[in-house]
């Protein structure tokens, strides 16, 4: 192959400097000729059924050819030598980079003509690498940070170099150099490695929308929207951050500064006035601003009142305020300091609900127009994140009022001791279906009651309260087990509302005094009741589970009731599913987690009881949660948890958080 390799440089060389010049050196002529023998010896006849130009039936080219192609189209300078080192072929590529004619290069000294250091000195022949390879017959390389070439203007050419000796038969005869500008391959690496951070930067930018945007479809309170947008601006994007809200026509209220190096800072974070500043004080970054003029011109005034996202740089920044809310704004940047900001609006439904700030702190290093555009759907995300947590934080607002009024307090049921929670839906806020009563019966028997209508609507709402009062009624009404007044329930529930798939739970707490106490109770569908005793143990009451109502039953069939004794200082607890329920659907874990965290909680007095139960078990449903728990007396029990004016009852509409 180095033979092939060889001839085949000569006659590219010979080829090209014809079409140059038209003549020939006498010593290239006779390589050239000595080479077209030896073509003819080496080069096998060719086979039956190729044509008689040598060309393969395929199309390919001869291993000649092919050769003598590479060699004139490398896109590397090329060289041969014999074993003295004299220059006996070239390519074109190298006649491009030495900028000298292969006449001026075939038959001269390699190292003379050509070998030179960093600095554009003759090499001692003793010193130069490449000659050591004609010497000792090994491959050597070079990457330019030692070695030039001279070319033909006399400018120097840093090269990356590699030599590998030439063999005939064994013998050594030569040398093969390929060289590339070493300049220009730092350059193409250097522009190589630019787009692969260009590309890592357009990436992270692409990263941190994606995950702010899904991290702002998890959240259900503006200050928790705030406070992530907050830590994923800072430090990724930018050196601080702060938000301003508009709360009126004219009223601006900062809720959010993330300064350098720190923490997001909330109006709902207990840190709210600690010293951010890096050693100015006590400020207090957060809270009511100066009111929004028409007049001003200041960058935070033109986004509230409807601008553009603004691009700031050091001129903007200095520039003097021209109103307190200027003024207020302008503070921060004193305080943190700024090279470069953008200012964005926080807009939704044709609305600007505030403004976004960020900024960066080296100068070497400000926001440019593709930031701008970042920020810009960052702040437009954000926006609609805080208007979307602030609709869900009015309807749960809405959804609580609404069930106060559908749910009444609980009275005072001595000597038992009540308790009764409601918690609506954590995500969506809508009011539902899950209720609770207790009421003194005729006969002097509390009657305790939970239920469950399916749904989160006003519809919901409204099936519950006459299911409710039909109940109540009911139970008022005539002095039976409840099996029977859950079947008549079931009768009218079929024949006069039409709901559908409703759950319920009625129990007679029967007893008086210091007992026997005793739990009379049907369960139409419903999850069963919890017994925890006073010891700390705990465990499902799962007799009397009976068909659910709205289904209707046969005529001669009928639910049936279940009876359990009652011990001292005992508490039953009757619940909806939301209590339960847990994101993925596992509800047998759900319950195995309240029985657990109900035992721990057994001597707690009941109101403490059933508060603690929902935050233990506040798993992320999103379902509402009604709860009523049972507290039998004890002996010498004296239980601290009574409403003013209802004493042995509590009832309280928790927060809808999961």
């Amino acid at each position: 192959m180095p033979g092939i390799l060889a001839r085949c440089a000569v006659r590219g060389a010979r080829g090209e400097t014809e079409r140059r010049s038209g003549a020939v050196t006498t010593q290239r002529a006779e390589a050239a000729d000595e080479s077209a023998d030896d073509d003819a010896r080496v080069e096998p006849a060719p086979p039956d059924g190729t044509p008689s130009d040598g060309t393969p039936s395929d199309g390919a080219l001869p291993d000649g050819e092919v050769l003598r192609a590479v060699f004139a189209d490398l896109g590397a300078g090329l060289y041969l030598t014999d074993r003295a080192g004299r220059i006996s072929a070239v390519n074109p590529r190298a006649e491009t980079l030495l900028e000298r004619p292969a006449e001026a290069l075939v038959g001269a000294d390699a190292h003379d003509l050509l070998h030179r250091d960093e600095h554009g000195a003759p090499l001692p022949r003793s010193a130069c690498e490449l000659l050591a390879v004609l010497e000792h017959g090994r491959t050597a390389r070079g990457d330019g940070r030692c070695g030039t070439f001279l070319r033909g203007s006399g400018r120097l050419l840093p090269i990356a170099w590699t030599a590998s000796p030439i063999r005939r038969n064994g013998r050594l005869c030569g040398a093969a150099v390929l060289f590339v500008d070493a300049d220009e391959r730092r350059a193409a690496a250097q522009r190589q490695a630019d787009h692969l951070a260009a590309l890592e930067h357009v990436t992270g930018r692409l990263a941190a929308v994606t995950e702010i945007g899904a991290v702002l479809g998890q959240v259900s309170g503006v200050d928790e929207a705030l406070a992530r947008v907050g830590r994923l601006l800072v430090p990724r994007l930018a050196d601080w951050a702060a938000v301003e809200l508009r709360t009126g026509p004219a009223e601006v209220c900062r809720v959010l500064v993330v300064p350098p190096g720190g923490d997001p800072v909330s109006r709902a974070a207990e840190e709210s006035r600690a010293d951010i500043s890096g050693g100015r004080g006590q400020e207090i970054w957060q809270g009511p601003l100066p009111p929004l003029t028409d007049s001003s011109r200041a960058p935070l005034a033109r986004v509230l009142r409807g601008s553009e996202a603004l691009l700031l740089g050091p001129d903007d920044i200095a520039a003097a305020a021209d109103s307190p809310l200027a003024a207020a704004h302008g503070e921060l940047f004193s305080a943190f300091g700024a090279a470069s900001a953008i200012v964005a609006p926080l807009g939704a439904a044709r609305q600007v609900l505030g403004a976004l700030t960020v900024a960066r702190l080296d100068p070497a290093h400000p926001f440019d127009a593709a930031d701008l555009t970042l920020i810009t759907d960052i702040a437009r995300r954000a926006a609609l994140a805080v208007d979307n947590a602030d609709l869900c934080t009015r309807q749960r607002d809405a959804a609580l009022t609404m069930q106060r009024h559908l749910l009444d307090p609980l009275p005072a049921l001595e000597p038992l001791r009540l308790a009764a929670r409601y918690r609506p839906a954590p995500r969506g806020s809508l009011i539902g279906g899950d209720w609770y009563d207790a009421m003194m019966l005729p006969d002097g028997v509390v009657a305790a009651m939970v239920g469950d209508v399916p749904g989160h609507d006003m519809t919901t709402a409204a099936d519950m309260a006459r299911l409710r009062h039909m109940l109540r009624s009911l139970c008022w009404d005539r002095q039976e087990p409840p099996s029977l007044i859950v079947d008549r329930l079931d009768d009218a529930v079929v024949h006069i509302t039409g709901i559908d798939a409703v759950t319920v739970v009625l129990a007679r707490v029967e007893g008086s005094g210091a007992g026997p106490w005793q739990l009379h109770w049907v369960s139409a569908g419903h999850l069963p009741p919890l017994l925890v005793t006073d010891d700390g143990h705990s465990r499902y009451l799962t007799s009397g589970q009976n068909l659910l109502l709205g289904l209707g039953l046969a005529r001669d069939e009928s639910r049936y009731d279940a009876i359990e004794p009652l011990p001292a200082a005992s508490t039953v607890l009757l619940y909806t599913d939301g209590l339960v329920k847990a994101p993925d659907g596992d509800l047998d874990a759900g319950m195995d987690r309240l029985r657990r965290h109900a035992a721990a909680l057994a001597r707690r007095p009941v109101g403490d009881f059933c508060d603690r139960l929902l935050e233990r078990m506040a798993c992320g449903a999103n379902d509402d949660t009604a709860l009523l728990a049972v507290r039998i007396p004890g002996a010498g029990e004296e239980d601290g948890d009574t409403t003013p004016g209802r004493s042995g009852a509590s009832t309280r509409f928790a927060e809808g958080r999961a």
